[in-house]
């Protein structure tokens, strides 16, 4: 897998999960559980969407 998710868009995507994740246990809701998703593709620096799209914000300075 080749980075596809910048520094910056990484950073959005922890604080979605956080606020997702939040939020599903403030509504005690299992909805809570989506925050998975942008939490393991910060983590990962890969988007599978971005992908099918052709979508890409990493640059080559951001890769650790």
């Amino acid at each position: 897998m080749t980075c596809n998710v910048g520094k910056t868009d990484r950073m959005i995507r922890f604080i979605l999960a956080i606020a997702i994740a939040a939020a599903g246990l403030y509504f005690q809701s299992w909805w809570g559980l989506v925050a998975l998703v942008p939490l393991l593709t910060g983590a990962s620096l890969f988007c599978p969407i971005y992908k099918i799209f052709g979508l890409n914000t990493c640059s080559t300075k951001s890769v650790q």
